[in-house]
């Protein structure tokens, strides 16, 4: 993988490429993660496919670029970044926040996509309650209590029964969310309060679509990812029955094979 910065729609971007492969797959993480949140999982794509990854703005050691980063802007800059490094198509993988930016660039730039893949992601928009969560998450980062967000956010990614043996994995993000700026933080909670609901959108949208979802987890419940599932008959699904919202590490073999046969289909 190479690491370097780039322009991407006028904003600085972190980027690793692999640089190889005739099919891409760019791979989008999600709050209070970065692009090293992939590291262990590329290993299974890019022996036969090239592989993107990025720092959203506002996360890693990407720019920020104002006060709120919309879902839209930052699909503006992952296009960005596509014309920059040459690829005129690709499959787009989006981990719970980054499932929102690929919604997002799903709608605006549909011809780009060879598929979507939503990883413990939904087209969803925020409840009044989960809006509210988020409201009180900024005012704890402006206060200057960041790392309470790092007690707990962390750990309550993954399902119970793999916090053990992941705990190398756990304290990875709660370094992640220290090394985080508390600007880009805000710019993210802020665009996702105010992203709109694209159920209707992803019903319509001609792209391939999978749904990647993990049956123990703690933000996408069960029974509301099977709502999703039955609302979206569109999409294909696979269920990772041993993981939380953190299913490329907590099992990657599974999420990898699924993500490798559903770019295969595409041929």
């Amino acid at each position: 993988m190479v690491e370097k910065f780039i322009m991407a729609a006028e904003t600085a971007l972190h980027v690793c490429d692999s640089q190889q492969g005739e099919r891409c797959v760019v791979l989008l993480h999600g709050y209070l993660e970065s692009l090293l949140v992939w590291e262990d999982f590329v290993p299974y794509l890019y022996k036969q496919h090239r592989v993107i990854t990025l720092d959203l703005p506002g996360h890693g050691i990407s720019e920020v670029q104002g006060e709120v980063h919309s879902m839209e802007y930052l699909a503006g800059v992952v296009k960005g970044a596509l014309d920059t490094l040459g690829v005129e198509r690709c499959t787009l993988v989006g981990h719970s926040m980054g499932g929102y930016v690929a919604l997002a660039f799903a709608e605006h730039y549909p011809e780009r996509l060879e598929g979507l893949v939503l990883l413990s992601s939904t087209p969803n928009a925020d409840t009044p309650e989960k809006a509210e969560n988020r409201r009180r998450e900024i005012a704890l980062v402006k206060a200057g209590k960041k790392e309470q967000l790092a007690h707990v956010a962390p750990a309550a990614g993954f399902a119970e029964e793999n916090r053990s043996r992941l705990k190398d994995a756990i304290e990875d993000l709660v370094e992640q969310v220290f090394l985080t700026e508390e600007e880009g933080i805000v710019a993210l909670l802020g665009g996702m309060i105010e992203r709109p609901d694209r159920n209707e959108m992803l019903r319509n949208c001609p792209v391939r679509q999978l749904f990647i979802l993990g049956r123990k987890d703690g933000y996408i419940p069960l029974e509301a990812a099977e709502k999703l599932v039955a609302n979206h008959p569109q999409a294909e699904v696979v269920w990772l029955d041993h993981s939380g919202h953190m299913g490329f590490l907590e099992e990657p073999e599974r999420c990898s094979a699924a993500l490798l046969e559903f770019m295969a289909a595409a041929r």
